[in-house]
């Protein structure tokens, strides 16, 4: 996908971008104020490159600079017989947000989505991240579904 007016090209992620996309995902973390243990980093970004994998990402480059990403999972679904997409993390350089990375990247996954017969797209945001929701609220309205999650380790009592 090509946004020529904003001069930005989405792409899928290769093994040459592994530094691109660290320098990205703990800029990501940090804005979020989340700890991912480096194994697990590790392990995420070999999932993104394994085509056997759920687990796929998409780079946005600007004058051959990647500048965001998209980690997305595909599944199936128990009301649907084509796949799911999960966008699970985007990511946008602090010095390009606002100038149409973010977009780029989702007008991306949706032309996938409808190419390669996906039956929905779908991802989650803080209620509070108001600057991602401008975004998000132009492709659609944020629905009335509340989540619950629980973290399970070996500590766990559940």
């Amino acid at each position: 996908m090509n946004d020529e007016a904003n001069g930005i090209r989405v792409r899928a992620a290769t093994a040459a971008d592994k530094a691109a996309w660290r320098r990205l995902w703990n800029g990501y973390l940090k804005a979020l104020g989340a700890e991912v243990p480096e194994d697990v980093t590790e392990h995420c970004w070999s999932r993104l490159l394994d085509p056997s994998s759920g687990l796929f990402a998409r780079l946005a480059e600007r004058d051959g600079e990647v500048v965001g990403f998209a980690v997305c999972v595909l599944h199936p679904g128990t009301w649907k017989l084509q796949p799911i997409c999960y966008l699970e993390d985007l990511g946008v350089d602090e010095a390009v947000r606002g100038q149409g990375v973010g977009r780029a990247l989702i007008e991306d996954l949706l032309a996938l989505a409808r190419s390669r017969g996906w039956s929905r797209l779908y991802w989650h945001t803080n209620s509070a991240n108001h600057q991602a929701r401008r975004l998000y609220d132009k492709f659609a309205p944020a629905d009335d579904v509340v989540r619950y999650q629980i973290e399970l380790d070996r500590n766990s009592q559940l």
